[in-house]
């Protein structure tokens, strides 16, 4: 007797349109960014402590109706976004499994996403438990951009299909490999600055990673022009190239967003880092981690598209007769 799972229950007597699965995947997507904004806003904020305790609030209470002070509903509303996010990871799941045919990379996809969610609110508990410990921090902020990378190539699955015209050169799938490893470089990279030097809504008592702060900087900016060089290149290739159109827009896009990045980036640094420059710039780095994993998805589209042989028929299928002579 095979064992059914509630949504493998559904799934034969149920049907979810391709529309539920797109606006599904739209809905995870945009709330693996908020839950980074919310992140943000409670660190910019000296929140990160506005909750004492986890999994509750306050030792009782996982939500305090009335809170008590501004860091509290500050660290209570990031928490609460969370809830959120489960919702649409939620709906993204049961969207994927109810599709028919199953795809089964596509639930699978949306199941990461899920399992991310919960690493990463463990993660924000153990923040809480060592009182801000920057290593763990930066696991937290880690762990999140992992889970925009699963949302990202989950909402790309649920609405790319392949197909058989031209496609960009092997060198330009190289360079855009390689320009999602550098931008990840950047990423982390950031984190070593936050944890390092100063940093808007520290206080004295935030414990630091001990690198030279001045070193890390240096280090996150020459990765961040080598990000900026690599998709010029990539940029001038593909125009070159009959499959390119596509991918060289998503580069073009990923140029303006990046360029922006950069520009506040330096600002922020030359002006006393404040709060609100530092709440964009860590949003826009989302945004920039997103752009490179859509520039290597459209430049290489064989990655995460849909083909007929890993789609599995979910109906019931007809028995087959036998005839005699």
């Amino acid at each position: 007797m095979r064992l059914r799972t509630p949504l493998g229950w559904a799934a034969e007597r149920w049907e979810l349109g391709h529309r539920a699965l797109r606006w599904g995947t739209t809905a995870a997507l945009i709330a693996s960014v908020f839950i980074v904004l919310g992140g943000v806003v409670v660190r910019v904020t000296g929140s990160g402590m506005g909750c004492p305790t986890w999994p509750t609030c306050d030792g009782t209470n996982v939500i305090q109706l009335v809170p008590d002070n501004v860091r509290l509903l500050i660290e209570q509303t990031n928490r609460m976004v969370t809830g959120l996010l489960v919702v649409t990871v939620g709906w993204a799941i049961a969207a994927a499994r109810l599709q028919r045919p199953r795809d089964r990379m596509l639930t699978r996809l949306a199941w990461s996403m899920f399992w991310l969610v919960v690493a990463n609110a463990v993660a924000g508990g153990i923040t809480v438990w060592v009182h801000l410990n920057p290593w763990v921090v930066a696991l937290h902020f880690l762990l999140a951009m992992g889970l925009l990378a699963c949302a990202t190539f989950t909402w790309h699955r649920a609405r790319w299909t392949g197909g058989d015209g031209p496609r960009p050169s092997a060198g330009s799938r190289m360079l855009s490999w390689a320009l999602v490893v550098v931008t990840a470089g950047v990423v982390v990279s950031g984190t070593l600055v936050t944890g390092s030097g100063p940093h808007a809504g520290d206080s004295a008592a935030v414990p630091r990673m001990g690198f030279d702060w001045n070193v890390v900087v240096v280090v996150h900016g020459v990765t961040a022009v080598a990000v900026l060089a690599l998709a010029a290149a990539l940029a001038f290739r593909l125009r070159r190239e009959a499959g390119g159109a596509l991918a060289l827009r998503r580069v073009g896009l990923f140029l303006l967003v990046l360029l922006i990045q950069l520009a506040l980036g330096t600002t922020q640094s030359l002006i006393g880092i404040p709060e609100v420059l530092v709440a964009l710039h860590v949003v826009l780095a989302s945004l920039v981690w997103i752009g490179a994993l859509r520039v290597l998805l459209d430049t290489d589209p064989r990655l995460w598209a849909v083909q007929d042989h890993q789609l599995v028929a979910t109906e019931p299928q007809p028995a087959l007769s036998r005839t005699t002579r």
